[in-house]
């Protein structure tokens, strides 16, 4: 049975190897990993808040904060990087018991569905890598902006007008206080700064190559906003042709945030694409 929208909204919590984990957990069947992007005051809930409910009509959609991120526990020692973030979902896969899933990744989240699948491809059916960084990223004008943000409900409007949706009438009061706030909670605007400009981490560190991209033969979808300005639509250009298997639907009129600006086509869409895997 379907968990309520307010129910999935609140979450729940697991030790993922010593990492009190939030997530978020409906539906039933074929297990399906939903991973947020790195944008001041993101959590899973804020990234897949308009998908989850649906998807979890078919499938069973799982969506975690990542380590130093949202409601999810921010060790002392943890140094932020590809790698531990990677890690971190694998502890938190193994927690839930999941054997063979698939992965729908954001942005941050899209680069560490390529790194799981590149280290244990037997276990990752399908993903979805939706304006995610690849072969060709550069430093855009929008990253620049996402890691310079300090916590404002002005700056925080300003950053999501500019930079997340080609419609500003998508950017309401409501969606604003939402990410402010869990962008200005204890800790949360320290941990984010240190993961990208702290010499201790290594969180701006995603590069792939095309070798690696070229052996990742995990069937996927490529998924992109037309005006991108935060990972620009060239980057799945170059991607879908790496990849042994990959398939590219670009949105127009559209920036960073399909799932959001286009959530109906979006989840049509990724429902049909998983669902060729089961």
């Amino acid at each position: 049975m379907t968990a309520t929208t307010t129910d999935l909204a609140e979450g729940l919590y697991a030790d993922a190897r010593g990492v009190r984990t939030h997530y978020h957990d409906a539906g039933t069947g074929h297990p399906v990993l939903f991973l947020h992007g790195s944008g001041p005051g993101v959590s899973g809930w804020a990234n897949w808040r308009l998908n989850l409910p649906v998807l979890a009509d078919r499938f069973r959609v799982l969506a975690p904060d990542v380590v130093g991120f949202g409601a999810t526990e921010r060790p002392a020692d943890v140094r932020y990087s590809l790698r531990s973030w990677t890690d971190h979902v694998w502890d938190f896969a193994d927690a839930m018991g999941l054997e063979r899933f698939s992965v729908v990744g954001n942005s941050l989240g899209g680069r560490i569905a390529l790194e799981m699948a590149n280290d244990r491809p037997e276990r990752v059916a399908r993903m979805v890598l939706m304006g995610s960084p690849g072969v060709g990223m550069t430093i855009t004008e929008g990253l620049r902006a996402l890691r310079a943000y300090t916590p404002s409900p002005e700056n925080m409007r300003d950053l999501l007008r500019t930079y997340f949706a080609v419609d500003p009438d998508l950017i309401t009061d409501d969606l604003v206080r939402i990410r402010y706030e869990a962008s200005a909670a204890p800790g949360v605007h320290e941990a984010y700064t240190a993961m990208f400009t702290d010499s201790r981490h290594d969180g701006g560190n995603l590069g792939i190559t095309e070798e690696q991209v070229r052996a990742t033969a995990t069937p996927s979808l490529l998924v992109h906003g037309r005006e991108d300005r935060v990972v620009p639509a060239d980057v799945s250009w170059t991607m879908v042709n790496l990849l042994p298997d990959a398939d590219l639907r670009v949105f127009a009129r559209c920036g960073h945030w399909t799932q959001i600006e286009r959530a109906d086509e979006f989840n049509a869409t990724v429902a049909d694409f998983l669902g060729r895997g089961q």
